[in-house]
């Protein structure tokens, strides 16, 4: 069985993988059937005691942080873009 480290990595990039099909539009069939495996692998990790679900929420909100940018930004960037 492989070891914490390498689920994690391997989630990782199954995360940027999917945030990376996203973000270039892929067809809602194949999205949709990537999320389902993103979500079965997550599910299978957290009933086998692999890990948490702090941790598992950890990993993808730094998988989306990397994709998308950070998920709020301070009101000062915000009016300086605006201006």
């Amino acid at each position: 069985m492989k070891d914490k480290a390498e689920v994690i990595s391997e989630l990782r990039s199954m995360l940027a993988d999917v945030f990376m099909a996203k973000e270039r539009g892929e067809a809602y069939g194949r999205l949709a059937r990537a999320h389902g495996y993103v979500d079965g692998y997550m599910r299978a990790l957290l009933e086998l005691g692999v890990v948490t679900k702090d941790e598992l929420l950890e990993v993808v909100n730094a998988e989306r942080e990397r994709s998308s940018g950070p998920a709020m930004r301070p009101i000062g960037d915000i009016v300086e873009v605006a201006a």
